[in-house]
């Protein structure tokens, strides 16, 4: 795959809406070099948080020095910690200003999966990078990248891919969100249909559809 040896997405691929940059992301890979090696992940699981009106984003409380990244420019990471243990990595989309990211949360690992497994424990290579916290566990993503810029090609990037075909991709209600009824039923958590790496609970496995 040499995903090292792909450029990163440009930034205009970012600055669209954040729905559609969440479903167009699957397929796409998450490159890290990490002491001198390339880790890698194709992107197969996605969700989107979109503007003050997501009651499920952290944006929705308005602009706070953990959230300001969303309000940036797209195209750079927006990295927090849940639960004083996990991090997460997202990346900023849309028009400066207007808070909105998708989630990145799960891999398919391609490239440094050794390196990966010595950072998860020696897990289960199927549980290497199958959730959020585990994906960035696996590369090495902590609060040091929030605020990076995912489009420099530099330490931490999302190198171009294949799309992946509608009739693959399934979407559903995101995962462990609070809010509104909209915040907790908007279909917006985006994956590719039956892959082993996708967290669960399986979109596929709740009735949701492409």
């Amino acid at each position: 795959m040499e995903a090292n040896r792909r450029p990163p997405l440009p930034r205009a691929f970012f600055e669209r809406d954040t729905v559609r940059v969440a479903r167009e992301l699957l397929g796409h890979y998450l490159v890290r070099e990490y002491e001198g090696h390339i880790l890698a992940g194709r992107i197969v699981e996605t969700e989107a948080y979109v503007g003050l009106d997501d009651k499920a984003s952290h944006a929705s409380v308005g602009r706070t020095s953990r959230n300001a990244v969303m309000f940036g420019p797209a195209g750079y990471a927006y990295v927090y910690l849940i639960y004083g243990v996990h991090h997460c990595l997202n990346v900023v989309t849309e028009e400066e200003g207007y808070p909105a990211a998708v989630l990145i949360r799960a891999l398919e690992p391609v490239e440094g999966v050794e390196i990966m497994r010595r950072l998860r424990g020696r897990r289960p290579d199927v549980e290497l990078t199958n959730g959020p916290g585990k994906l960035c566990q696996a590369l090495a993503i902590d609060l040091r990248f929030n605020g990076h810029d995912l489009c420099r090609g530099e330490q931490l990037w999302i190198a171009r891919g294949e799309s992946v075909p509608p009739e693959h991709i399934v979407s559903g209600p995101r995962v462990g969100v609070r809010g509104d009824r909209r915040a907790l039923t908007v279909p917006w958590r985006f994956a590719v249909r039956n892959h082993p790496y996708v967290s669960r609970p399986y979109p596929w496995k709740k009735g949701t559809s492409s």
